[in-house]
């Protein structure tokens, strides 16, 4: 992934985390190939030296929260490796927010050996019993290769958002 994003001229963005972590193999692999890669990380992971210091930039931001907005505001896609309850969050949140007009940035998950097989289906039961609207399951891609995900962001449309609450005039 990594690389790819380096031949294709994309920039990384991610959590500033350490070389050995799945992210910090990426990050590593793309500055490899000539990519530019930012990290951001809170203050708190920083002291414990958990911060990846070699990559081309890294930010020092004072809370997770401001981390997240950092990322979301410097990336301009949002893609999920394997990964646990923090990666479920980010994306959540990213998709949420592209559904709430916030952004028309596109996200993904990289489906890596089917690991997210099980997710994909449940979308599509949220989608099939009514909890989840068509064009907001299409928000979301999910892919087994790196290059076919790159492929359908570089075509996503981000849908019409309604408005349904009116901003307040002073």
């Amino acid at each position: 992934m990594g690389a790819l994003l380096a031949q294709r001229g994309l920039g990384l963005v991610y959590g500033g985390g350490p070389m050995w972590g799945l992210m910090g193999i990426v990050a590593d692999a793309a500055m490899a190939a000539g990519g530019e890669v930012i990290g951001i990380i809170p203050e708190a992971l920083m002291r414990l030296e958990v911060g990846h210091r070699n990559v081309t930039e890294l930010r020092v931001v004072g809370s997770m929260h401001e981390r997240k907005a950092m990322m979301a505001e410097l990336a301009d896609a949002f893609i999920a490796l394997p990964g646990g309850i923090g990666t479920m969050e980010e994306i959540f949140e990213v998709w949420t927010w592209g559904q709430l007009g916030l952004h028309a940035k596109p996200a993904g998950f990289l489906d890596v050996a089917g690991f997210y097989g099980h997710l994909n289906a449940f979308l599509d039961h949220m989608t099939a019993e009514g909890f989840l609207k068509p064009r907001h399951r299409d928000m979301v891609a999910v892919a087994g290769d790196p290059a076919t995900l790159l492929d359908g962001f570089a075509a996503y449309e981000a849908p019409q958002v309604v408005k349904i609450i009116a901003k307040e005039t002073a």
